[in-house]
């Protein structure tokens, strides 16, 4: 870094003035709060996992508070094989998949057709009501044969779009569901 003479000047005065008010400009640490972190960190339960978010399976250390038994922090797993420690960007964002996270929604919220306001729903209506739009949806549209008169059995005015977070097996549950009730248009988030 190259000082001007203009700089040089001003950083010289002012640490001339603080020696002559008798200021002491030495970075202050909190240590209160270094030490209930490290406290908290000593006194957690350590679980080991893995990373949810694609096929790699990277290790994960999850540390739970001992008094609430909350997620307080996620971090790579040092000793695992196949990360060592590091993460990408979404294994590193793993934390906001927890209850810890704040603008997790928490509730059901539905904004009817046409409709500038956002309603509060619960769990039992939403799911009746996306069994029902997709049961009205297959009944109209539902294909039995193509044009050459061979039978296909499908609906493709319903899609499905799989989550990354979500292991092998559930991912094989899925596909195989979402096949039975005829759906061809299929596809996942790891793929976009």
């Amino acid at each position: 870094m190259q000082i001007t003479r203009r700089s040089f000047l001003k950083l010289s005065g002012a640490m001339g003035a603080s020696t002559a008010l008798g200021l002491d400009f030495k970075p202050v640490k909190a240590y209160a709060d270094e030490l209930s972190k490290m406290h908290r960190i000593k006194t957690s339960k350590q679980f080991t996992t893995v990373c949810a978010y694609c096929s790699c399976g990277c290790g994960l250390i999850s540390s739970v508070d001992s008094i609430t038994g909350k997620i307080f922090n996620i971090e790579g797993d040092p000793e695992h094989p196949i990360n060592e420690g590091s993460l990408c960007a979404k294994g590193a964002g793993f934390f906001d998949l927890t209850e810890a996270n704040k603008h997790r929604l928490r509730k059901v919220q539905y904004r009817a057709p046409y409709s500038d306001k956002w309603e509060v729903k619960d769990w039992d209506w939403a799911m009746k009501r996306i069994a029902r739009l997709t049961k009205d949806a297959r009944d109209k549209d539902f294909i039995v044969t193509n044009e050459k008169g061979q039978l296909v059995n499908r609906t493709e005015s319903v899609a499905h779009l799989g989550s990354s977070n979500i292991d092998n097996e559930e991912c094989w549950l899925i596909s195989m569901s979402v096949r039975a009730m005829g759906l061809v248009y299929i596809d996942h988030q790891a793929r976009v």
